[in-house]
């Protein structure tokens, strides 16, 4: 969103907020919480905050108000305040997929797994949910969490056939298979993260291993050397260092 459209939004917001109608405020109502969810885009949560506020006091029936509100109070660490607007914003609006996914999320970090699996499920089954690859993805994660191995494997592999470039759906797949000792499965799955994903010192650390694993030395000696080079402060780093002195 341009600075220009920002002003002409929050002059819009601010104009129907006097003696409005029903129906201005409700417009009010959805303006600012287009800005909330802007100014949270941008991590910018003081200003997130008044919009948000600002849309439920002229919409307190705006389901996407307190859907944008229960985000920003997870951020805030208000995890009562968060479920609530998240409870709210299920009850308000229609089938709501990144709803579900974003609560599912939500109730996996406080470990109400049993929970949050009902939810990931709910976003996913909408027929019409173009990013369902995403929830597939975060089910998966949060079954890892959960300690059901089984369930992970299921979802992230429904999120790479949704989407199969998906990188951080692939990379966790690689884990999971080398953990199980499923070593060429594991290559698959990590040649197609390296290709679509970013790198960073654990994924580096998991390429030596599975490549270690594999007997693929060169390979191995070149993941090695990125990790070397490029994180050379880091935790990964010192356990590879740890791995040389124990061969």
């Amino acid at each position: 969103m341009t600075p220009r459209l920002l002003l002409t939004l929050v002059m819009a917001a601010a104009v129907l907020t006097g003696c409005a109608t029903g129906g201005e405020r409700q417009e009010a109502a959805r303006i600012n919480t287009q800005l909330g969810i802007n100014y949270l885009q941008q991590d910018n949560l003081n200003q997130a905050s008044q919009a948000l506020n600002k849309a439920l006091e002229q919409d307190s029936r705006n389901a996407e108000a307190h859907a944008a509100m229960a985000v920003l109070s997870e951020r805030l660490d208000d995890h009562d305040k968060a479920d609530r607007h998240f409870r709210r914003a299920l009850r308000l609006g229609d089938e709501q997929p990144s709803v579900h996914n974003n609560y599912g999320r939500f109730l996996c970090n406080q470990e109400r797994y049993e929970e949050a699996d009902e939810q990931f499920r709910k976003a996913i089954n909408d027929p019409l949910y173009e990013r369902k690859h995403l929830a597939l993805s975060n089910a998966g994660l949060c079954a890892l969490r959960a300690g059901r191995t089984d369930k992970a494997d299921e979802y992230l592999r429904r999120a790479v056939e949704q989407r199969p470039n998906f990188a951080p759906a692939l990379r966790r797949l690689a884990q999971l298979r080398y953990e199980q000792g499923e070593y060429t499965s594991a290559r698959g799955y990590y040649q197609r993260f390296a290709d679509n994903g970013r790198q960073n010192a654990a994924s580096l650390l998991l390429g030596v291993r599975i490549a270690r694993a594999l007997g693929n030395q060169d390979e191995a000696a070149s993941y090695a050397l990125r990790l070397r080079s490029q994180y050379p402060d880091s935790e990964q780093n010192r356990t590879l260092q740890r791995l040389d002195r124990d061969d």
